[in-house]
């Protein structure tokens, strides 16, 4: 059995939050507004596993009602999640990112981005794959104002 899951999230960015991305702190004068670290990639990648799998979501996971969950670390978030899937018999085949961002520059970042996710779920980076795009100066992503992430995932279990 195959089975694709689509994961996607979007925060606001801010003055005197942490820039967090794939696990990974980028320096940047904004950072995420979200109830966790607000990493966007991590919450995508965790919502795409998720529904792959059937399991639920990030909010059925991790309620932004609970406080347990404010400041969280989303690789911790990812990690318990990951947890469950396998639990449940899935296998990672791959999984494909798309974030979109007009600043800071994602390029310089990737490798560490991919080896990051690829450890929070211990496998091969070669299973994970990170592109970025700009907003070309239009919208809310082109003006600097947020970040999006869309990630699609393929999970394989034995019938």
């Amino acid at each position: 059995m195959i089975r694709i899951g689509l994961g996607y999230d979007l925060h606001r960015l801010v003055e005197g939050r942490a820039f967090m991305l794939g696990g990974i702190e980028i320096p940047y004068s904004k950072g995420e507004d979200g109830h966790s670290d607000g990493d966007v990639l991590l919450h995508a990648v965790t919502d795409a596993v998720l529904g792959a799998s059937g399991l639920g979501d990030i909010g059925e996971f991790f309620p932004p009602s609970d406080q347990r969950w404010k400041g969280a670390d989303s690789k911790m978030l990812l990690e318990e999640a990951w947890k469950a899937v396998v639990r449940d018999g899935w296998t990672l085949e791959n999984i494909d990112c798309v974030i979109a961002l007009q600043e800071p520059k994602f390029l310089p970042w990737r490798k560490e981005v991919r080896e990051s996710i690829a450890q929070v779920l211990s496998v091969p980076a070669e299973k994970i794959f990170v592109k970025a795009k700009t907003g070309e100066g239009i919208g809310f992503i082109g003006r600097g104002e947020a970040v999006q992430a869309w990630t699609v995932c393929l999970l394989s279990k034995p019938d």
